[in-house]
């Protein structure tokens, strides 16, 4: 059996071992590869002398052609050339071609399989220079391949960000890039994989380097697509960090999306398969505490937003239930950024306003005087207005705090909706119930285009695959042992998981426990004291790792509130402006606080508990109501 790698450099093995040295000789070479991308293997003799020996006599000619084929059968053995007449056939039984195994995997769709076979250019720094026709064969083929290598790999990035690999894809889309230097689709999900790794100034270098070369070397700019993707990514959200905080300590914040592949597919696909239709989708994501779900959402809503949605989110906790419109209010709020909004009525605009912390001028101005709509209808109003330009994506995180009011309009808006390319993405605990999220989960599928899901806790071998990122000199048994034992500590959910893996990264030693939660009770309903020792051990150490001006914030927000504004963690601290919006970043980025319109908030609510009871002292927290009171 003879197996021939044509896509990178020429590569042949013959019944697994490498080639004899004479098969490799330039024209001996030259011809069994122009003969493996034959139709059917066929070529006549005249043919083949014309391609590469059309330079010499024909006696000649014919003798060296004939003196090609015998090294080839002397080196591969009976049955791979057969000669019929005027005819060369290449036997197709007994070679394999790995261009022709790229083309059944793309036939297939087995993108990962496809983008393996990929090493480089076809037949990469090959060259019969004296051959002129098999020349001009040559690069016709580089170009052809090139197109379906490049296919191959691209489409493999986009499978591995759907997935939420974002470093496999970004290893893929380089690859791309690399083999077509001048693609703006290989440089776009190069930008986009490096954009949601937290990547911002990589994505930008990706383009910045892209668009030189596209002007040095062709005189011309990148697509508007290109551009448009630039400029998202330059839009986004930068985080000021502390200068201390060591390179180890950023990626280690931010570790790949593992455990939840295929929910992060089923809800992109959801978002793009309502952006296609041009209706309304609902992604809803149910999950205990400490699961996931802000975390899979949070992925959700960048991609949504770095391809080119309006997104708008709020975080419900539970004094919100009193709030009546209150995260309607939130939502609508957090659209009024948006060119289109000078479109929507003036009964809208003034339902919406006074629920904004900032707005601009002239929105003020045309709905003045106005009779101000009912919230619900506003909002319906505002995503009409903003989808005449872009999708729309709606988040309520902590959705089973939502007030009465805006859960039961929720239907009523998907409904209004339903021609316009509107996502709302829900996310809640699995207690206590909600009935009105209940009987809109019901409705999925059925009269609500969309997806519902319910996040398990993860297994042990998922959090082994962290493990090996975060602890890379571990050995198999050793990764296997310290997958178990995390497993039981985290009882499998990710949070706790990923912080008791950082803690062990930086010296923690894990100690016997029992198991828990306790019997009969999700995570939601388990007592901070109930939490094991290991776990509460690993906040601490996160907590430590903190600067100290974020300490004080995250002390403050403990103990203030569900829900906390600048201004009143600013008084607690009692921290200047720069330091202390320097401390709020530091703790978005390490995933503590999560910011919306109306201010910041726990990720997780049971850690909020945790800092609270366990890292502060009665008389600290007292300290802590002091200092606001005054």
């Amino acid at each position: 059996m003879i197996n021939l790698r044509t896509l990178g450099p020429a590569e042949i093995l013959v019944d697994g071992k490498p080639a004899p040295r004479e098969l490799l000789w330039r024209k001996n070479l030259a011809l069994l590869l122009y003969l493996s991308r034959s139709p059917d293997g066929r070529r006549s003799r005249e043919h083949l002398i014309g391609m590469l020996w059309g330079d010499k006599p024909d006696s000649s000619a014919r003798h060296s052609l004939n003196e090609a084929l015998r090294v080839i059968r002397r080196s591969t053995g009976d049955g791979l050339l057969e000669s019929a007449g005027d005819q060369v056939l290449l036997s197709r039984e007994s070679v394999t071609v790995d261009s022709d195994m790229l083309e059944a995997n793309i036939a297939d769709e087995d993108w990962e399989a496809a983008a393996a076979l990929v090493r480089g250019p076809f037949l990469e720094g090959f060259a019969v220079p004296d051959s002129s026709l098999f020349e001009d064969w040559l690069a016709a083929e580089r170009v052809r391949w090139t197109d379906r290598c490049g296919e191959a790999l691209r489409r493999h990035a986009e499978t591995r960000l759907a997935r939420g690999d974002t470093q496999g894809a970004h290893e893929a889309a380089a690859r791309a890039l690399a083999l077509d230097p001048f693609s703006d689709a290989a440089v776009r999900l190069t930008m986009l994989a490096a954009a949601l790794r937290g990547e911002r100034a990589a994505a930008l270098a990706a383009f910045d380097g892209y668009a030189g070369r596209l002007s040095e070397e062709l005189g011309i700019a990148p697509e508007p697509e290109t551009d448009e993707l630039a400029g998202r990514i330059r839009s986004e959200r930068t985080f000021k960090l502390p200068e201390t905080v060591p390179e180890s300590e950023l990626w280690a914040r931010r570790l790949p999306l593992v455990g939840r592949e295929d929910e992060l597919e089923a809800a992109i696909g959801a978002f793009r398969e309502g952006v296609v239709r041009g209706g309304a989708s609902l992604v809803m994501v149910q999950a205990e505490s400490g699961a996931g779900k802000t975390r899979l959402a949070e992925e959700v809503a960048s991609r949504a937003r770095l391809e080119g949605a309006a997104t708008t989110q709020v975080r419900a906790v539970p004094t919100d239930r009193e709030s009546a419109w209150s995260a309607i209010a939130g939502l609508s709020a957090g659209l009024l950024g948006s060119p289109e909004s000078i479109r929507v009525r003036p009964a809208a605009l003034a339902a919406i306003l006074p629920h904004a912390t900032f707005a601009p001028e002239r929105l003020a101005t045309l709905a003045e005087g106005s009779e101000p709509a009912p919230l619900g209808q506003a909002l319906t109003d505002l995503v009409r207005a903003v989808a005449r330009r872009q999708p729309v994506l709606a988040w309520i995180d902590g959705a089973g705090y939502l007030d009465d009011e805006s859960g039961g309009a929720l239907h009523a808006i998907l409904r209004d909706l339903e021609d316009v390319p509107f996502t709302l993405l829900l996310t809640s605990g699995t207690y206590p119930p909600n009935e009105q999220l209940d009987q809109l989960r019901a409705r999925v599928g059925r009269d609500v285009p969309g997806v519902a899901m319910t996040l398990d806790p993860l297994a042990q071998e998922t959090i082994e695959e962290l493990a090996a990122v975060l602890l890379p000199e571990l050995g198999d048994e050793e990764r296997r042992r310290l997958g178990r034992r995390i497993h039981l500590d985290s009882a499998g959910l990710p949070l706790f998981a990923v912080e008791l893996l950082n803690a062990v990264r930086l010296g923690l030693e894990l100690e016997d426990l029992a198991g828990w939660p306790r019997p009969f009770q999700t995570m939601d309903q388990t007592y901070p004291g109930d939490l094991p020792d290991s776990v509460v051990a690993a906040i601490r150490i996160g907590y430590r790792r903190l600067s100290k001006p974020a300490q004080q914030v995250l002390a403050a927000a403990s103990v203030l509130g569900d829900r906390l504004e600048t201004a009143l963690l600013a008084r607690a601290p009692g921290l200047d402006e720069e330091t202390l919006h320097g401390a709020l970043d530091e703790l978005e980025w390490n995933r503590w606080l999560a910011a919306e319109q109306r201010g910041y908030v726990f990720v997780a609510r049971i850690v909020r508990d945790v800092v609270a009871q366990d890292m502060l002292t009665a008389g600290q927290r007292q300290r802590i109501l002091d200092a606001v009171a005054r």
